[in-house]
């Protein structure tokens, strides 16, 4: 059993997160669907877990090249900005659906203060970035044997 230091803001985080998600939709809600198309706005689906070693967050960002993704760190924030664009040029009236939505795109993520910005690495593969941000040694989990007398 591994004894896990206990973070009594771990779960104002949270609330946070879902109160800024909240808002977000609030702001970019539309009454009219065509309005929707029109001001079309997207933000790339994540994950985030936890491991031993490191924080990962997987990002899904289909139709977006490499090219048009940046990653920066300022202080502890993790920003992930990008730009979708369009294969093709096809006038509104030509669609029978438009249901994909183009743009640019951008995702803040709060850092825990102690992580070192020049060890985070990001892989894109598929169609999902993943990023990694190494845990300082003195936060990993540590196993602590215990002598039987």
């Amino acid at each position: 059993m591994t004894i896990v230091r206990w973070d009594p803001f771990r779960n104002m985080t949270t609330l946070q997160d879902r109160i800024n998600r909240v808002f977000d939709e609030a702001v970019h809600r539309t009454k009219d669907y065509d309005d929707e198309v029109s001001k079309c706005n997207w933000r790339p689906i994540v994950d985030i877990y936890d491991t031993e070693k490191a924080i990962i967050i997987n990002a899904e960002l289909p139709g977006v090249t490499k090219e048009n993704i940046t990653l920066d760190v300022k202080e502890n924030i993790l920003t992930l900005k990008g730009e979708r664009k369009s294969a093709e040029e096809v006038t509104k009236e030509n669609y029978y659906r438009m249901e994909r939505c183009f743009g640019t795109f951008e995702r803040a993520f709060t850092l825990p203060s102690a992580i070192d910005p020049g060890k985070i690495s990001a892989n894109f593969k598929d169609g999902i970035l993943r990023i990694e941000i190494p845990k300082p040694e003195e936060k990993r989990p540590k196993q602590i044997s215990i002598n039987v007398e």
